[in-house]
């Protein structure tokens, strides 16, 4: 071992037995704002099923994570009402998966909060579903600008036309690309 990493691994080896009884304690608080992340989480799922109760379905809700499945008209309003009630006040990434048996393709909006801290770790999974052969769902770029880039790649990759976004147009893909979405399930690379 080289001098210098000898010397790192003492001083440290020092620091973990001086500082073992506040470990601990910094345990109990982590762990005491654990619970209380998973208290305004469930209270918030609880509040958005009481609300649209017709138009949601909670899918999992798991320790920082959970998922609400949301019919599409209701898309917009629900995520209106997360942002101003709750905080959640970005889109961190977005996802799409092809459901050809079903004839669905779901979004997945991935909510973040950087605004409320006690929601720090927690992402919210605002999923919708969409016909598959007339894809179209309402734009959440007046509500989360970060979502921007991920509609976008969402409508070149899946074919899914975002109602009020002012890009709907290639970014990744060739100009000239005739072919299907490259993400759905029923396309094939030529000569393959």
């Amino acid at each position: 071992m080289f001098p210098v990493a000898r010397k790192n691994q003492e001083v440290k080896n020092k620091i973990m037995e001086n500082n073992d009884s506040s470990n601990k304690q910094a345990l109990s608080i982590n762990k005491d704002s654990d619970t209380d992340n998973k208290l305004i989480a469930s209270s918030m799922i609880k509040m958005v099923i009481q609300n649209f109760n017709q138009n949601t379905q909670l899918v999992y809700e798991k320790p920082n994570r959970s998922k609400i499945l949301v019919k599409n008209e209701s898309l917009v309003e629900v995520a209106l009402y997360l942002r101003n009630n709750y905080g959640l006040d970005h889109v961190e990434s977005m996802s799409g998966t092809d459901f050809p048996v079903d004839k669905e393709i779901e979004i997945n909006y991935h909510l973040g909060s950087y605004i409320n801290q006690e929601l720090h770790p927690y992402i919210m999974n605002l999923a919708t579903r969409v016909n598959r052969d007339d894809a179209k769902s309402n734009s959440l770029i007046n509500i989360f600008p970060s979502v921007e880039y991920f509609e976008r790649e969402t409508y070149e990759m899946l074919g899914v036309y975002f109602i009020g976004h002012p890009r709907n147009e290639l970014f990744l893909l060739p100009e000239d690309w005739a072919d299907l979405p490259p993400l759905r399930k029923d396309f094939k690379l030529k000569g393959r």
